[in-house]
């Protein structure tokens, strides 16, 4: 018997292509505990694997039949090859991160098999610096990037003395605080396909708003005409990030002290996201006018936003928002890049104090709609905004998977046609990652955006004078 799989679910196996994959991931490095190595830390998880014991979300497959009448559904609690899912790999000398990245990015690339549970984790051995890395994907039909980030957060403790941990695959223990686990997060992850998914939600709530959709509609194009902030753009530049893409995927990612964007933002009167996206404006800027593609007028980033952060108490899951905000990528002074940044992120969330979950999530859904079409091969005139920028707060104290320490956590997401790059970033302990998801076909390597973000942070800390 198949259990019904949700409209939005099935969306994202009905739009996977060789070319367009539609799994998030992650990448997780780990220190082992003090007098051990990165083996102690293997064979910790061979004890898990010797276990055989694996999470029910994880033991779910999808399938149609002539009984769903060709809808997809999911077949519960089927049984797990652990051996196939859970599989041990060792980089290639010299062991570095580039090394990783290059591996991840190629692990990244690959179709999850349809025929078994739609996820894979690979155990990394061969890093010079003695860590461990666990690179693990999962479809976006089985659990979006917030529930990705829900499965790894809740098998890790704050307590570096916590043992008898489960692994991620497996069930987690009934007595929670005995192990003092750290609670599920709140914080939304969304990627370009949360984004299409707006549309499905919005639906649910728009009866009861009619009255109010049409002072909400007009506020919007208003916006957009003026290109000041809101969930719609009709301004974003053709440029070489907004093409057809393949499947192949380039991955780089690097960390920085949340301190420093903290301090910045608040010499600019602004928020950590701010500086996270003028950060990005810079390095694009960079990068762009590198391969003589940068376009005359500013890139337009697509922002997902939680309404909660914004006095909205929604309902049923319709926490995630949209913003279209200018990243002022056609100004030359780092500060300038900043302030228009802020303004059009400020006037956006201004504008969503005085409208309702449902009116956000409909304009959302009219804001995402070009890129949508161009994810499923309808584009039309209208082009979709030219990268998605995302920013999720994560736990600010140290995490420990059985004494070892989570030392670097590194988002990988969902590149799709009409937007070849995504950046996520997600913070962990005292660190912020950014991690750059791209098209290997499209763009070229993509080691010196990581070398531009370093060099706009500098140039925002010198312009405030840190």
């Amino acid at each position: 018997m198949l259990l019904p799989m949700s409209p939005t679910d099935s969306m994202f196996l009905l739009g996977e292509s060789r070319d367009q994959p539609m799994h998030v991931g992650g990448v997780a490095l780990f220190e082992p505990p003090e007098g051990a190595d990165a083996h102690a830390v293997r064979v910790m998880l061979d004890a898990a694997l010797a276990r055989g014991e694996v999470a029910p979300l994880l033991r779910k497959r999808a399938r149609r039949s002539v009984t769903t009448f060709g809808q997809w559904g999911w077949e519960a609690g089927v049984d797990v090859d652990l051996d196939h899912h859970v599989r041990h790999d060792a980089l290639p000398a010299p062991g570095g991160i580039a090394e990783l990245m290059d591996f991840v990015a190629r692990l990244h690339s690959g179709l999850l098999d349809r025929s078994r549970p739609l996820w894979e984790m690979h155990l990394i051995e061969g890093l010079t610096d003695g860590r461990f890395a666990v690179y693990m994907k999962i479809h976006h039909a089985l659990a979006d990037g917030a529930s990705a980030m829900k499965l790894l957060r809740s098998t890790l403790s704050e307590d570096p003395d916590t043992s008898g941990m489960p692994a991620l695959w497996e069930p987690l223990v009934r007595e929670r605080g005995s192990l003092r686990l750290v609670p599920d997060s709140s914080t939304t992850i969304a990627g370009p396909l949360d984004m299409a998914a707006v549309a499905v939600r919005a639906a649910r709530g728009v009866a009861g708003e009619i009255s109010g959709m049409l002072p909400a509609l007009t506020g919007t194009l208003d916006s957009a005409r003026r290109r000041g902030g809101g969930p719609l753009s009709l301004s974003a530049p053709k440029s070489m990030l907004n093409v057809p893409i393949g499947g192949a995927r380039r991955f780089a990612a690097r960390s920085w002290p949340i301190e420093r964007l903290q301090l910045v933002a608040k010499c600019a009167d602004g928020t950590v996201n701010d500086v996270v996206l003028a950060m990005s404006s810079g390095a694009l800027r960079t990068y762009l006018n590198d391969q003589g593609a940068l376009p005359e007028d500013p890139l337009i980033a697509m922002v997902p936003v939680s309404l909660r952060d914004n006095g909205q108490k929604s309902k049923a899951g319709n926490d995630i928002g949209v913003l279209m905000c200018n990243l002022a990528t056609h100004l030359t002074h780092p500060t300038a890049r900043l302030e228009t940044v802020r303004d059009s992120m400020r006037e956006g969330k201004d504008a969503m104090r005085t409208r309702s979950s449902a009116q956000i999530l409909a304009m959302s859904a009219l804001g995402t709609a070009p890129l949508a079409l161009a994810m499923y091969g309808l584009g039309g005139m209208i082009r979709p905004p030219n990268v998605m920028i995302s920013n999720v707060p994560g736990p600010r104290k140290p995490l420990y998977w059985n004494g070892a320490r989570l030392s670097a956590l590194y988002p990988l997401s969902i590149p799709v046609t009409g937007q070849a790059l995504n950046i996520t970033c997600t913070s962990t302990d005292d660190e912020i990652a950014f991690g750059l998801t791209a098209c290997r076909r499209t763009l070229p390597p993509l080691t010196p955006l990581l070398e531009n973000l370093d060099d706009e942070l500098g140039a925002l800390e010198h312009a405030a004078g840190l």
